[in-house]
C-alpha cells in the first residue's frame, strides 16, 4: 500500500515540507538521506579526477565515428543482400542499437567533448544527428538547459516531473499514454515537436521559447538539415519502395527511439530508493547532479559509449565518453554514499526492465509546494483506466 505523508526536512536550520512516497521499493535501506546537502564541494570531485580524463582526443573520437558508420553501412548492405525473414529481426535490433550509438557520439559533439574544435563538433554532430532525424542545434541547446538545471522541478528539461496541478489537469488519455508502457518509450519524437506537458515550444522552431535570438540561425540550420534527411527518405521510398525503407530505416529508427527513452528515463528515475527533486534555494548544480543514476548495460556499455556512466557525465559533461569509467572510479572516494553503485548486468540488461516498470507505475507527480519533493503515486490512475474500459 502506498502512503502519502508530510515529513520535515532540516537544512541550514530551516524547515521545508517535503512530500514523500513510502513503498516497498522506495524506502531507505539505511539512514542515508539523499536529499541532504553533501559534505563535499564540486571542486573536490574535480580534483579527484586524473588530468588526462579531461583531454579530448579528436582522432580517437573520429575513430569511434568511423567504426560506428562502417557497422551501420555493413548492416544495411547485409540486410539488402540477405533480405530474408529470419535476418530482418536481428538487423532491426542491431541497427537500432547502432543508431542509438550514433546519437551518443552526436551527443558528445553537442557537449563539446568530441573535440576542441566547435566547428568540427558542429559538422560531425549535424551529420550524425540529422541521419537519425534529430535537429542537432535544437536538441543541443535544450540538452544544455537540462544539464544546467538537472534535478530542478520547473527548470529541468529532460523527463521533468509533472507537478500535481499539471498532472490533475491532464485528460485521462494523456495520463494513460504517459504512464502505461510501451507508450512512454516512444515519446522522443513528440518531445522534439512540442516538448513535455506544462512546457511550450518546439526544437524545430527558431522562435521557440527554448532559444535566444542569437541562437535562431543555428536552430534554422539544424531544422533544414532535418528536412533534407526526411526528404531523402521520402525520395528513397518512391525509388526503392516504402516497405524496403521501412524495414531498412523505419524499424531501426523506432528501436533507436526506444533505446533513447529507456536509457534517459532510467538516468533520472527508478532507483530502489526515492531520489529528490529540488526547487528554490534548496537547488544547486551539485545537488541536482547527484540525483542522477549510473546504470550497467552489460555488453551494450561499449556499444553505446558508456552513456550509462552518467553521474560524472552530468557533473562534468566536458569529459569525453572514453574517460567516464575511469573518472567515475576516481571520484567514488569523494562521492561516498551519494554515488549509487549500479546493479551489475548480465550480457543483456534485462534487470533494468523491472525498475522501468515500477517507476512508470508509481512515479506520477510531485507536490506543487516545497523546495525538496519526491515522486508521489496516483492510486486511481489505472483504476480509472479499467473503469473506462468496462464502460465501453
Amino acid at each position: 500500500m502506498v502512503a502519502l505523508e508530510q515529513v520535515e526536512h532540516h537544512h541550514h536550520h530551516e524547515k521545508t515540507h517535503v512530500h514523500v512516497v513510502n513503498n516497498d521499493n522506495g524506502s531507505c535501506d539505511d539512514d542515508f538521506d539523499p536529499s541532504a546537502p553533501p559534505p563535499f564541494k564540486i571542486a573536490e570531485i574535480r580534483r579527484a579526477i586524473p588530468k588526462h580524463c579531461w583531454k579530448k582526443d579528436t582522432w580517437r573520437s573520429l575513430r569511434y565515428v568511423l567504426r560506428d558508420v562502417l557497422i551501420v553501412t555493413a548492416f544495411m548492405a547485409l540486410a539488402i543482400g540477405f533480405s530474408s525473414w529470419f535476418f530482418w529481426p536481428f538487423y532491426w535490433l542491431a541497427q537500432g542499437t547502432m543508431f542509438w550509438a550514433l546519437f551518443v557520439l552526436g551527443h558528445d559533439c553537442g557537449h563539446g567533448s568530441f573535440s576542441e574544435s566547435p566547428k568540427l563538433n558542429s559538422i560531425v554532430g549535424h551529420i550524425l544527428h540529422s541521419f537519425i532525424l534529430v535537429p542537432y542545434h535544437g536538441w543541443r541547446i535544450s540538452h544544455r538547459t537540462h544539464h544546467q538545471n538537472h534535478g530542478h522541478v520547473e527548470h529541468d528539461e529532460s523527463w521533468v516531473p509533472l507537478t500535481e496541478k499539471i498532472y490533475k489537469n491532464l485528460d485521462n488519455t494523456t495520463r494513460i499514454l504517459r504512464f502505461t508502457l510501451p507508450f512512454p518509450i516512444f515519446a522522443y519524437p513528440f518531445y522534439l515537436w512540442k516538448r513535455s506537458p506544462g512546457k511550450e515550444g518546439s526544437h524545430f522552431n527558431p522562435y521557440s521559447k527554448l532559444f535566444s535570438p542569437d541562437e535562431r540561425k543555428d536552430v534554422l540550420t539544424s531544422t533544414l538539415c532535418w528536412i533534407a534527411m526526411f526528404s531523402l527518405l521520402i525520395y528513397l521510398s518512391f525509388t526503392m519502395g516504402p516497405i524496403l525503407i521501412l524495414k531498412l530505416y523505419g524499424v531501426p529508427y523506432s528501436i533507436f527511439v526506444m533505446w533513447l527513452d529507456f536509457v534517459t528515463y532510467l538516468h533520472h528515475h527508478g532507483y530502489k530508493q526515492k531520489l529528490p527533486w529540488y526547487r528554490g534555494k534548496e537547488w544547486d548544480y551539485l545537488r541536482g547532479g547527484l540525483t542522477t543514476v549510473d546504470r550497467d548495460y552489460g555488453w551494450v556499455n561499449k556499444i553505446h559509449h558508456d552513456i550509462g556512466t552518467h553521474v560524472i557525465h552530468h557533473l562534468f559533461p566536458q569529459i569525453p565518453h572514453y574517460h567516464l569509467v575511469e573518472a567515475t572510479e576516481s571520484a567514488k572516494g569523494v562521492l561516498g554514499e551519494y554515488y549509487r553503485e549500479p546493479e551489475k548486468s548480465g550480457p543483456i540488461p534485462w534487470h533494468l526492465i523491472k525498475y522501468l516498470l515500477h517507476s512508470v507505475k508509481h512515479d506520477h507527480f510531485v507536490s506543487d509546494f516545497g523546495d525538496i519533493v519526491f515522486y508521489q503515486t496516483d492510486p486511481q490512475l489505472y483504476h480509472n483506466q479499467h473503469s473506462s474500459d468496462k464502460s465501453k
